[in-house]
């Protein structure tokens, strides 16, 4: 981060006001805190708290159905109600500003439970009685190393594109991996002003296998003698990127006259760094020498890391520290030189919250009586402030703002998520079916239909609240800030990891809960439910009055279209492997479906439940997974529990399937209108796994399109939607309605 701000008086360090976020948004919920840990650099401090959230569900209930209800009430009610969940917030500055940020956090203070801070960092002594003094608390020192390694654990495990790889000519500079289930074993080179070399085996088994005193401070102390300048960290880098390293160094050609073939070594390989500088009589521009100092301790280091990589068989290098600190010329540097010595088969990853490791380490250590290692968590888009590029050629605005201040947070999940066990191989899979990080035309789509979209959003979320006079305010509060995103992930897709539909949508549901937003669909969806369940019985019976192959088409037909329009009719569709589907059903009945659900209203009740009933006179067990939180007009576990309820009353085959539990209702652990396989309520996996599931069935836009298009699985299974909007038809060679019905099965071993 480099932290040039301009009107900063960095002598007596007060913070001018004028170029940093405003404070409540920087120490967001700070009345709530309960425990701290700090990190301090030596230029940077690094905070973390953890603090409690109170915010609003939307929560149904049923009514109660012994009484003869009139026909025109309403199935069940909707209640919005407080909740309380636990957040982590990490929040990056200079030293410079430590002291402002004590007294703010000293004078907002209202209950933390705790009386010790837990400290880690070199500079931890130096300001051990500055933050006594001010907040009150007993300074625990914790080890560096063992902080380090927790907090790269926790964000490995939690944060899905926490890791990449850095590409410098590529359209998109950032490569996002997706999370291995398996974090272990890795090696971890953090390059402080030296190297330490961390061999990381499991969550507390980590030996520190090696390391070198030529590091990040050597850079910075060599490049000072030479440029004879007292320079800072950030302006040495600066210099080095634009430098010219072949006016000092000795290359191949320059010895040999080409490249040395039998060797195998090209010409423009250096063979010597500052070689030329011996025999040359001439002065060398400091950019020049800057960039050459950066080849030859960013190679020594590369070679250093690869040589202990093959020496252990680790094929995942994580580099860290503040010599890399997300700058391009350092990620680059290393990149080359790991790639040079392993020929490609190690590769260099670096982590997008680099930065926090230790103040997460130091915070987990203070926090094993309520251990946030048994949840799951997940960064929270609306208080995060992403990866910035620090490419010189960002905005000065733009660059002083990210340099200040820099914010992750991260919401405890109700529950802990998991695989699917089903899975073909999950260290491969990945959800989303387009990278719009790479993809720019696909990106300026998708960004402008967002922001086409927002004033329908903000228009619904203000009516889902008639009675709460303020929610206009709150409204227009949600409207600035998905807008403020919208806009950082123009410049910057990377931010948060891959960029996708997927992240746009999940970015947009947490900027409505952040203002108390929390289900903007909620009455649109109890009138459509109440609607479809008055013809649940007619669509039930006209079904039963078909052939066998007549209704099998027309259950297909009401999951794509909920029996309304006379979309799909036509056939061929776009994928179509409705035949091999017949073909199938005329063989021995699948063990267990498991369905993961769509829309409320018509489409679960007149399209899934007589699907679900055909699959249950077969004798195929049905697992029902629906979304644990709000998501659009998604159907909600809660709202499921509801209609099934009612729907068994009228319908014997249900009611019967479902009092013997051969229907099942689990919640997904997600709150998205998408659907990630690798991050599942925990629960779901074991029934998955008890059932013997042999066919998953993956229903609409979101979660079979968007995601999960290409995903594979080790059972059959059905993906079906109808493409609802045109741009995307065109892209996968189809028509606006375009109906895709893909049924896939395993290849056999």
């Amino acid at each position: 981060m480099a932290g040039h701000s301009s009107g900063t008086n960095r002598g007596s360090h007060s913070m001018d006001k004028s170029i940093t976020l405003p404070p409540d948004e920087i120490f967001r919920n700070l009345e709530n805190a309960k425990r701290f840990a700090i990190d301090i650099g030596g230029s940077l401090t690094k905070l973390a708290y953890y603090s409690t959230v109170q915010h609003k569900v939307a929560k149904v209930r049923s009514f109660d159905h012994s009484v003869k209800e009139a026909d025109g009430d309403p199935l069940y009610e909707i209640s919005v109600q407080e909740e309380i969940t636990a957040r982590l917030h990490f929040i990056k500055f200079e030293n410079a500003y430590i002291e402002t940020c004590l007294d703010f956090i000293k004078d907002h203070l209202v209950n933390t439970e705790t009386k010790v801070i837990k400290a880690t960092g070199g500079g931890a002594y130096k300001f051990k009685d500055l933050i006594e003094k001010k907040l009150k608390l007993k300074v625990d020192k914790e080890d560096e190393m063992s902080c380090l390694i927790k907090g790269c654990n926790f964000v490995l495990r939690n944060i899905p594109h926490e890791a990449f790889v850095y590409a410098k000519h590529a359209d998109s500079e950032f490569r996002f991996q997706t999370t291995h289930p398996d974090i272990f074993p890795y090696l971890l080179v953090n390059i402080g002003s030296g190297v330490s070399i961390v061999k990381v085996e499991s969550e507390d088994q980590f030996e520190r296998i090696g390391g070198s005193s030529i590091g990040g401070g050597t850079f910075w102390g060599l490049g000072a003698l030479l440029t004879k300048t007292k320079v800072k960290f950030d302006e040495l880098l600066q210099l080095a990127s634009k430098g010219q390293h072949t006016s000092v160094d000795m290359l191949v050609k320059d010895i040999y006259g080409g490249a040395y073939g039998s060797l195998g070594l090209t010409g423009d390989l250096i063979a010597s760094s500052f070689g030329k500088s011996a025999t040359a009589d001439k002065e060398f521009s400091k950019e020049d020498m800057a960039k050459s100092l950066l080849h030859m301790i960013s190679n020594d280091i590369g070679q250093l890391a690869c040589l202990y990589a093959r020496l252990h068989n680790l094929n995942r290098v994580y580099f860290g520290g503040f010599f890399i600190r997300g700058h391009p010329v350092t990620m680059h540097t290393i990149t080359y030189s790991i790639n040079f010595f392993t020929k490609g088969e190690v590769q260099a990853l670096f982590l997008r919250h680099e930065g926090y490791l230790g103040a997460i380490g130091a915070f987990l250590k203070g926090a094993e009586e309520d251990n946030p290692n048994q949840y799951s968590w997940g960064e929270n888009y609306a208080g995060s402030s992403g990866l910035m590029s620090v490419s010189p050629d960002l905005n000065p605005m733009q660059r002083a703002r990210s340099g200040t201040f820099d914010m992750l947070e991260m919401d405890r999940l109700e529950r802990q998520l998991v695989n699917l066990p089903l899975l073909q191989d999950p260290s491969s899979y990945i959800p989303d079916t387009m990278d719009l990080t790479e993809d720019a035309l696909a990106r300026e789509y998708w960004l402008y239909c967002f922001e086409e979209a927002l004033d329908g959003v903000v228009k619904r979320a203000i009516a889902s609240q008639p009675d709460m006079p303020e929610a206009a305010e709150r409204a227009e509060k949600f409207r600035q800030k998905y807008r403020h995103k919208l806009q950082t992930l123009r410049n910057q897709p990377f931010a948060y990891g891959s960029l996708t539909v997927r992240s746009l949508l999940d970015t947009r549901e947490h900027c409505l809960n952040e203002f108390n937003f929390p289900d903007p669909y909620s009455k649109i969806k109890q009138k459509e439910n109440d609607v479809a369940l008055r013809y649940y019985l007619k669509v039930v019976k006209s079904l039963e009055e078909l052939s066998w192959e007549q209704r099998q088409f027309a259950l297909v037909r009401g999951l794509l279209a909920g029996n309304v329009f006379d979309w799909g009719a036509k056939r061929p569709w776009l994928v179509d492997a409705y035949n091999q589907w017949i073909e199938r059903l005329k063989g021995p009945p699948h063990t267990c479906a498991l369905f993961f659900v769509d829309n409320s209203g018509i489409d679960i009740i007149l399209g899934v439940f007589p699907f679900v009933r055909e699959l249950l006179g077969r004798g195929t067990q049905v697992v029902l997974a629906s979304n644990s939180g709000p998501a659009l007009n998604d159907v909600t576990n809660g709202e499921l529990q509801i209609l099934t309820e009612r729907i068994a009353a009228m319908d014997p085959v249900i009611h019967s399937a479902f009092k013997e539990d051969r229907l099942t209702l689990v919640q997904s652990g997600s709150s998205s209108p998408c659907l990630d396989l690798s991050r599942l309520d925990k629960v779901l996996a074991t029934v998955v796994r008890e059932r013997q599931t042999d066919l998953v069935i993956i229903e609409g836009m979101g979660r079979a399109i968007h995601t999960n298009y290409y995903a594979m699985l080790s059972c059959e299974s059905l993906k079906l939607a109808v493409i609802k909007n045109s741009w995307l038809a065109e892209r996968l060679g189809g028509k606006i309605f375009s109906v895709v019905f893909k049924y896939e099965v395993p290849p056999k071993h």
